[in-house]
């Protein structure tokens, strides 16, 4: 029995970011359990009013016209095939003129989809393929590098009213008030709650914004807009509400226009928030890993590796110690491996995580801190591989095919 404690022990500290990955995995599991159980239990009894209240229609339509149900039914699947081929009883614009086919390839590459214009050639879902391969992917580039151009913009704010906050309160040494705000602040970093709260007051109020044009212009209600901006938003991109549909607008070339902007806005806000959120998540995890470690290791009777591993950090004097003691002259790039290691600390305790918003989330603050302090986001030693840069997921990806490509 103590060998296999032992041994479930070791794995778990070798193993520990496939344990990562598994416990992620199961979590989203029971996350998509419960979630059909909500959906199920709120939108089952309107399935089922629907299709009582669709039957009865069908059934009184067939008697009033002495029409076969056979017939009726033929005839609602060739309006079926209608509709998948952009037809509607109400005018709509053309899916495939010029601008109908832009907004489909937005909704392509962007990985929105809403699905109220599909190919129907041959040609048209072959070229859709290697189109979307290569747009999808670019678009996703596009998306990484507004993530780090925001963030070096938030993280610029943050300081200069850091700065601004020292001054005030006389906490700067006199004589260098004017030079301090080129060179780095001894122990500061930028929180990542911060950022992640911007982020989403900024998405917020796009979203609001775009739903009190959409409410008047496409004759929806204000949460229903809510909804259709949350959904486009985030590309999952239903196709229930999809906006700019009608044939004419008043003022159409205007709406549109300002529809693709909010959109694109929108769209880039809610991924930079998704990100930052997957951090917050991480740490969510490296807790409960750690705690499942410590209960392994009390059983075994043997020291809890994971505290000691060398890319985790956790709190306590360690962390205050890298916010507080380093100063202006260490805050360039990472002196060694085991430094950056440390640095991309991936483990605060729950307690740190709930209690205050400025818990250091060290891998992308100290990317936020390069950012506000002006050094190259560079990865931790000299490396000559080509990996390097970037923020949030685009950076966390950089080093660590650095880190592989350099072992190998």
């Amino acid at each position: 029995m103590d060998e296999i404690s032992s041994g479930c022990c070791r794995s778990l500290h070798v193993n520990e970011d496939n344990g990562r990955f598994v416990l992620l995995a199961v979590l989203i599991v029971l996350y998509l359990l419960c979630g059909a159980a909500v959906f199920s239990a709120i939108e089952r009894p309107s399935e089922l009013r629907a299709h009582g209240r669709w039957n009865r229609a069908v059934a009184n339509f067939s008697q009033a016209f002495n029409i076969s149900l056979r017939d009726l039914d033929s005839l609602l699947r060739d309006y079926e095939a209608a509709v998948a081929a952009g037809i509607r009883v109400d005018s709509l614009r053309p899916r495939w003129d010029f601008t109908g086919a832009f907004y489909f390839v937005g909704t392509v590459v962007s990985t929105i989809g809403f699905g109220m214009t599909t190919p129907v050639t041959v040609a048209g879902k072959v070229f859709l393929i290697f189109y979307g391969l290569l747009g999808c992917a670019a678009t996703i580039l596009f998306f990484n590098l507004f993530l780090e151009r925001i963030i070096t913009l938030l993280a610029v704010v943050m300081k200069a009213i850091r700065l601004r906050r020292l001054r005030n309160s006389g906490l700067l040494p006199p004589g260098i008030c004017r030079d301090f705000a080129a060179s780095s602040l001894p122990g500061w970093k930028p929180s990542v709650y911060y950022v992640m709260l911007i982020l989403g007051l900024s998405a917020l109020v796009i979203s609001c914004c775009a739903s009190a044009m959409y409410t008047p212009v496409e004759g929806w209600a204000y949460l229903d807009s809510l909804y259709y901006c949350f959904v486009t938003f985030s590309t999952i991109g239903f196709g229930d509400l999809v906006s700019s549909q009608s044939a004419a607008y008043e003022y159409q070339s205007l709406y549109r226009l300002a529809n693709f902007l909010f959109i694109l806005l929108g769209v880039c806000c809610i991924y930079s928030l998704f990100n930052v959120i997957s951090i917050v998540i991480k740490q969510v995890l490296n807790w409960m890993l750690c705690k499942m470690s410590c209960l392994c290791c009390q059983r075994c009777n043997k020291p809890n590796a994971f505290l000691g591993r060398r890319n985790a950090i956790r709190p306590g004097s360690r962390v205050r110690r890298s916010r507080f003691a380093r100063t202006a002259d260490s805050e360039g790039p990472c002196d060694s491996d085991t430094e950056g290691r440390r640095l991309s600390g991936e483990m605060i305790s729950m307690k740190d995580l709930a209690a205050s918003s400025k818990v250091s989330l060290a891998l992308m603050q100290k990317q936020l801190s390069e950012s506000a302090n002006g050094y190259p986001r560079t990865v931790c030693g000299s490396r000559q591989n080509g990996f390097s840069g970037g923020v949030g997921a685009l950076g966390i990806m950089n080093n660590r095919l650095a880190e592989t490509s350099g072992s190998r």
